[in-house]
Parts: C-alpha cells; sequence; structure tokens
C-alpha cells in the first residue's frame, strides 16, 4: 500500500503540473516582459552539462537549481563552490558567476541546504545625460541570490522540498528586492532487480511577488522656470518610479532510467548509464526540451553530454520573438565531467573536481569549474 500512495501522489502532482503547463504555456511574445532572469541561469557544474536533463535524479545541494527534492538523499555533507566565465568574447569582457553551497544531513530523511550566487559584470563606465561618452568614473553592479532550502524523504520512493531565495540587484544608488520560492518532488522506482533506476520529477520555480527598483538613482535635479518673462529659475527634484516586473516562473517535468551494464556473475555492475529527459514550460520564454547522456564508473568517473532544444534554436540569432529565430545566444549542445577520489574510512568521503562546457553564438561560450567535497 505505501509504494501505491506514493505513485497516487506522483500521478496527481503530475496532473497538476501537466495543468499548470497548460494553463501557463511558454509565450515567446512575451520575453523580454519579465526581470530577475538570472534566477534562469544554471551555475553549478553538474547539472549545466546534462543541460538540466536530470531533474528526476539529481541529487546534493545542485539540486537547489533544478529540484529542490535531490538535496534529500545528501548522505551526511556535502560543500561545493564553483566558478563560470559567462559569455566571454564576442567583442566584450564576459561575465563571472561565483556559486558556493552546503547541505546537511538532518535526522535519518531530513537535509537542510543553503547558496549564494553572485554575478560579477565588471567595471561599467557611468554615463549621464551631460556626459554621455563617459569618462567620470565606473560602477559595478552586483547580483546575489541567496537560497535556503528544506527537503525530506518520505519513503523509500518520494521525496519532497522547498526552497525560498532572496533575490538583490543593486548599483550604488537604485536596487531591488524580493523573495522566490521553489517546489519539488522526486520519484524512483525498482524496476531492475537491487537498482532503484527509474526517476520521474517535478518542480515548480521562482514563484513570487513583483520586483520593483527604488533608491536615489530614480530622482533627478531639473531646473524650473518661475517666470519666463524675467527667466527667474529654481531647481525641483523628480522622481520617476519604476515600472514593477513579475519574476520568471517555470515548470519543470523529467523522468531518468539508470541501464546498469557489464553485471559481473553476482549481478553487481560498475557502469552506469543514465538517460534522462526533461521539459520546461517558462511562463516569459519559449518553452524548452532538454536530453542529456552520463555514463560513470563507480564513484571515480562520469562524463555527460546534453542537448537543449527549443523552437528556432537552429536557426540565426534574432531579436524579434515572432521571427521564429533563434531568441538565445545557446545554441543547445553541453557536455561535462567529472573526476572524484574517494577517501576517509571505508572510502565513503569524496573529493571532486567538475568541469562543464556550454556552446553559445555569438560569444565563445560559458565555462563552468567546480570542486566538491562530500563527507
Amino acid at each position: 500500500m505505501r509504494i501505491n500512495n506514493t505513485a497516487a501522489l506522483v500521478l496527481i502532482g503530475i496532473a497538476i503540473s501537466i495543468s499548470c503547463t497548460n494553463a501557463h504555456a511558454g509565450n515567446p511574445a512575451r520575453a523580454g516582459e519579465e526581470g530577475a532572469t538570472e534566477l534562469l541561469i544554471d551555475p553549478w557544474a553538474g547539472t549545466s552539462g546534462f543541460a538540466g536533463a536530470n531533474t528526476s535524479c539529481v541529487q546534493g545541494i545542485e539540486s537547489q537549481f533544478l529540484n529542490v527534492a535531490g538535496t534529500a538523499f545528501t548522505d551526511h555533507t556535502q560543500v561545493i563552490i564553483g566558478n563560470t566565465d559567462y559569455l566571454s568574447g564576442g567583442g566584450g569582457g564576459g561575465m563571472n558567476i561565483a556559486v558556493a553551497g552546503l547541505c546537511q544531513r538532518v535526522g535519518a530523511t531530513g537535509a537542510i541546504g543553503i547558496s549564494i550566487m553572485s554575478m560579477n559584470f565588471g567595471s561599467i563606465p557611468i554615463t549621464t545625460y551631460d556626459n554621455p561618452d563617459g569618462g567620470i568614473g565606473y560602477y559595478n553592479p552586483q547580483f546575489i541570490n541567496i537560497g535556503l532550502s528544506y527537503a525530506k524523504q518520505f519513503s523509500d520512493n518520494i521525496s519532497g522540498g522547498v526552497n525560498i531565495k532572496l533575490v538583490s540587484e543593486s548599483i550604488s544608488n537604485v536596487s531591488a528586492t524580493d523573495v522566490a520560492v521553489d517546489a519539488g518532488i522526486q520519484y524512483v522506482r525498482d524496476v531492475a532487480h537491487g537498482h532503484k533506476n527509474l526517476h520521474f520529477g517535478i518542480s515548480l520555480k521562482n514563484v513570487g511577488p513583483q520586483m520593483q527598483y527604488s533608491g536615489d538613482g530614480m530622482s533627478q535635479q531639473v531646473t524650473q522656470y518661475n517666470s519666463v518673462a524675467t527667466g527667474q529659475t529654481g531647481q525641483m527634484t523628480v522622481h520617476t518610479p519604476a515600472q514593477a516586473y513579475e519574476l520568471p516562473s517555470l515548470i519543470n517535468i523529467g523522468a531518468a532510467y539508470d541501464f546498469r551494464i557489464l553485471k559481473d556473475t553476482g549481478g553487481r555492475s560498475a557502469h552506469r548509464i543514465t538517460v534522462a529527459a526533461n521539459f520546461t514550460s517558462n511562463a516569459f520564454e519559449q518553452d524548452d526540451e532538454m536530453l542529456g547522456v552520463e555514463y560513470a564508473f563507480k564513484s571515480y568517473f562520469s562524463v555527460r553530454v546534453g542537448y537543449e532544444y527549443q523552437n528556432g534554436i537552429t536557426s540565426p540569432l534574432s531579436t524579434d520573438p515572432t521571427s521564429g529565430g533563434r531568441l538565445t545566444v545557446f545554441t543547445g549542445p553541453c557536455a561535462g565531467v567529472t573526476l572524484q577520489y574517494p577517501f576517509g574510512k571505508n572510502k565513503t568521503s569524496t573529493f571532486g573536481v567538475s568541469y562543464c562546457y556550454r556552446a553559445t553564438n555569438p560569444f565563445q561560450g560559458c565555462n563552468t569549474i567546480a570542486i566538491a567535497l562530500s563527507l
């Protein structure tokens, strides 16, 4: 009965998600109407190399981005620090994304996680109405996302979690702050003796109130003519409020299957091939379909490739959302690799290094590298 109840919960979740997908399908005509789009950038090396296809099987602190339910499978303690060279070249200096996360097992079935992502845009020349060519200094935008999550294994087959994110965007005299919520469910089933190898996952991301900029930068001193005849003037402050904007909410629905190959006489295998697929319904962008494949040898080595598809992905880049052209700099392919060194008593702890590359046009792609420690 426990398995049947779990399966029923998963089916209900899928039905709800499909209903939400139909009600809020991706709409390219609304592209650009949302804000805080850094919430759509995956800063982790493992999930990026999978093209985000592993919504249903991702585990550890990286799950905070795709499906927070996966953090519940953290064994003890996991720490990951990563850095992304984002959209470098192509005539621009590119951006840098730093991320750090900690996930800690709590009790027998729960896990808490915390992560912080920071974007560095470099120094940008200050321009004003009177100084359109700059020469008066530089400013440094600060984009920071902080996530705090809790996930729990409700049974041997199902886990769920919630992630609360603080979103902050600021320059010296203008800022915006908001709170967004993610929620997710993962279901895993044993369809091959001895291995839980069938995975399903659903996640809802970036749900929150509207975000709005405010600060002294929204005000300016203007000259007011008190009398045209006499030429008398005065100064007054004019405040222009910014338009509030929505967060880039979306729904992920994914599935994956693990193939155990080259088994020994006891039915054990050191080799795993995982095939994963995911559908993302975006409220303000085109919908995405992701497909990924990963090969792993024990806990020592894994390599993955992925492809993210959306309408027009093979067409030239376009700024017109109704043209049918490609509306993103990403061209689809990505790949990644992870090397891990087991250590400690019974070799249950690992130290690992991961790398990921995502192809873009223009620019010279995105390179992500991360180090991970699992205790």
